[in-house]
């Protein structure tokens, strides 16, 4: 997933924020953790509103979603999730909350 996230970010600072990864520009753009049963990507409420029909299988909750740890990563469904929220940021200053 940080690969992709980096991908999705080109010239993102990296950085912990509440003591998970985080990618940035002048604000968060996406923070991500890997926990016991899954891996969590946060990329904000608009984020995860506009792609809630394609994130219906996976466990959302405001701002973030969970992936399963037994199941292969959606890396395109993340991609383009990314891409969201990078193009948000640069083009209308879209705040992290």
């Amino acid at each position: 997933m940080q690969q992709c996230l980096r991908d999705a970010a080109p010239g993102a600072t990296e950085s912990l924020k509440w003591g998970k990864p985080a990618l940035s520009y002048d604000t968060i753009l996406f923070i991500f953790a890997a926990h016991r049963n899954h891996i969590s990507l946060h990329p904000t409420v608009a984020a995860i509103d506009a792609f809630a029909k394609e994130l219906g299988a996976y466990k959302t909750s405001g701002g973030t979603v969970q992936f399963p740890l037994g199941e292969p990563l959606p890396l395109t469904l993340i991609r383009r999730i990314a891409a969201f929220r990078v193009k948000a940021v640069a083009e209308e200053g879209a705040p992290w909350k």
